[in-house]
C-alpha cells in the first residue's frame, strides 16, 4: 500500500470513528466540512483538467448537499428551514452547472454559501 492510500484509509476509519460519537449537530458540520472539502477538491482536478475525478468529487458534493437538504425538517424549521432548502437546491444547480461548464466561478460561489451557512451552524454551538 502506498503512503496516499495508507492516508486515505487512515482518514476514513477516523472519520467514522468520529461519526459514531458524534451528536446530531457535530454531525451536520462533518457534513458541511465534508461538502467544502469535496469542492475544493473537484476546483483542483477541474484546474489539472481531470475530467472523471472533477466529476466525481463534484457528485459526492451534490450528495453532501443533498443529504443537508434532506435532514432539514420543513415542518418544524418554519421560515429558516425553507429558506435553506430553497438555498441547497441552489448549490446543486450551481455544482451541476460547474461540472457541465468547467466553471471554477460557480463553484467558488457554493464554497462561500455552504461556509456561510457552516459559520451560523458552528455559532449555535456555542
Amino acid at each position: 500500500m502506498n503512503a496516499m492510500a495508507a492516508m486515505r484509509q487512515y482518514q476514513s476509519v477516523n472519520t467514522q470513528a468520529q461519526a459514531v460519537d458524534a451528536s446530531p449537530h457535530r454531525l451536520i458540520q462533518m457534513l458541511m466540512e465534508g461538502g467544502l472539502t469535496r469542492i475544493a477538491q473537484a476546483r483542483g482536478a477541474m484546474e489539472r483538467q481531470q475530467t472523471a475525478m472533477k466529476g466525481e468529487l463534484i457528485g459526492k458534493a451534490i450528495g453532501i448537499v443533498g443529504g443537508l437538504r434532506e435532514g432539514l425538517d420543513l415542518q418544524q424549521g418554519g421560515e429558516m428551514a425553507g429558506n435553506l432548502d430553497s438555498l441547497y437546491q441552489y448549490m446543486t444547480s450551481r455544482l451541476l452547472e460547474a461540472n457541465v461548464k468547467n466553471d471554477v466561478a460557480a463553484l467558488d460561489e457554493v464554497t462561500g454559501l455552504l461556509r456561510n451557512v457552516k459559520t451560523g451552524w458552528d455559532a449555535i454551538a456555542q
